[in-house]
This record gives C-alpha cells, sequence and structure tokens, in this order.
C-alpha cells in the first residue's frame, strides 16, 4: 500500500469484504453481532486508508514526497472530530 493506487487497491478490497458481509447476514450465514463487528474493523481499515490519501495528497501539494505519509493508528484516525 505504498501508492495511491496501492491504496485505492486495498479500499476496493475492503469495500467488497464489506458487501459480502451484508450479503451473508441475509443469508443468515452469520449473526448480526458478527456482521457488526467485523463491520466496526473493516470501516476502520477504510477510514485509515482515505486518511493515507489524504495525507500523501497534502505533502504532494507541499511540495513534499507523499511516502513520506505513514498509516496512523485506528483511535487517532476513528478521534477525528473534523
Amino acid at each position: 500500500m505504498t501508492t495511491d493506487r496501492g491504496i485505492h487497491e486495498q479500499i476496493s478490497e475492503l469495500v467488497a469484504r464489506e458487501h459480502d458481509l451484508r450479503a451473508r447476514l441475509q443469508a443468515h450465514e452469520i449473526e448480526p453481532a458478527e456482521e457488526h463487528a467485523r463491520l466496526r474493523d473493516l470501516e476502520a481499515q477504510l477510514d485509515q486508508c482515505w486518511d493515507l490519501l489524504r495525507q500523501r495528497e497534502a505533502l504532494r501539494n507541499a511540495g513534499d514526497d507523499p511516502a513520506a505519509a505513514s498509516v496512523r493508528p485506528v483511535n487517532e484516525v476513528e478521534g477525528y472530530l473534523g
């Protein structure tokens, strides 16, 4: 996930996993509690990916190396207020 393309590929994979979870819930293959817990994890990973893309863009716009961006901890990304 070191390039924008790699990050977008990861996002696509996570979204596909999210859709699969929702389909499995509707098919009664998993319990709602399991789906909910797994969705929370996927959403946190998605937030990290989007945050990383924003960091890379900000660095690029400032004339810096986007490779200097790094994945931030979930509690930091999820704690943003605006």
